[in-house]
């Protein structure tokens, strides 16, 4: 039980920053699908949550101690900037697990300042939806005899 627990804590602390850790390494833990979910939601509705109530804190003291001069519009925040005005808090949410990291969506979310709320229901929403693809992804490729043989 308590190596099923370091496991989990493992998995769980690497999902705080990449999304897709949890499906992979759930999956080569031996996890089932609802335990692949539950680690990866967890860890990313953890770094969401502590983000979204902390980040006014750290883009201010922050900014302060970086000072560096950076461009204010990169091809990067452009991008952004392009897929908050076209799809929006959704947008964002739905590519947070696949391009950003759960914090960089978070970030981006709180900077344009949406309510905690809907920062916290939409990354839940897209947390669940892509932990379930990704983990049912992987199950399924793994039923491949190629793949199935290197992963073991």
């Amino acid at each position: 039980m308590s190596e099923y627990l370091i496991k989990f804590a493992g998995i769980y602390f690497l999902c705080l920053f990449k999304f897709i850790a949890g499906p992979l390494l759930g999956a080569a833990a031996g996890y089932s699908l609802i335990e692949i979910i539950l680690v990866t939601v967890l860890g990313m509705m953890t770094s969401v949550f502590l983000f979204t109530f902390l980040g006014e804190w750290f883009k201010k003291n922050w900014t302060i101690i970086i000072k560096k001069k950076s461009k204010k519009f990169s091809k990067r925040t452009r991008n952004t900037i392009k897929v908050w005005k076209k799809f929006g808090v959704w947008g964002i949410a739905f590519l947070t697990p696949l391009i950003l990291t759960p914090i960089g969506g978070t970030v981006v979310l709180t900077s344009f300042g949406v309510a905690k709320k809907k920062i916290l229901f939409s990354m839940f929403i897209s947390a669940l939806f892509w932990a379930f693809v990704f983990g049912l992804s992987i199950e399924e490729l793994l039923k491949i005899p190629l793949l199935r043989d290197l992963w073991a």
